[in-house]
């Protein structure tokens, strides 16, 4: 099983770096686009999420994203070190109401829980740690 590590500063402008990182590693195990997509686009929701709200009044830390590949899934691991959220799978939007009575936020959890196949969060002394877990469609390649 592969593991690597990216530790950048919650600052919205790691984002990207994320996002690269997760690119990179996808692309040289041969990981589909519409996977990596998933896995980008939770990732993004998580970090804006501790950015904005973990650190929250707090002078901003870092993010630790660790993934791991196997053959048949990726592991993500965030760990920051703010204030504890306790994610939760919330309801789906109303995709028929109309769009000006929809939340302009809020959609980030949703995201999450609709592109990962299990979601868990432990909170320790060490930090937080949010578990994202992705099922893959085909067997990965090690670089």
């Amino acid at each position: 099983m592969a593991k690597l590590r990216l530790t950048k500063a919650a600052e919205l402008t790691s984002l990207a770096r994320f996002r690269e990182f997760i690119d990179q590693a996808s692309v040289a195990r041969g990981i589909d686009a519409e996977t990596c997509y998933d896995l980008k686009l939770a990732v993004d929701e998580a970090c804006t999420n501790v950015i904005t709200h973990g650190y929250a009044g707090m002078n901003p830390g870092s993010i630790i994203l660790d993934l791991e590949f196997s053959p048949d899934q990726v592991v993500m691991r965030l760990t920051d070190f703010g204030h504890p959220f306790e994610p939760y799978e919330p309801s789906a939007p109303d995709m028929n109401a109309a769009l000006a009575n929809q939340p302009t936020s809020g959609f980030g959890l949703f995201f999450i829980y609709s592109t990962m196949d299990v979601v868990d969060y432990k909170t320790r002394e060490e930090g937080n740690t949010l578990i994202l877990t992705k099922r893959l469609k085909t067997v990965i390649r090690e670089p």
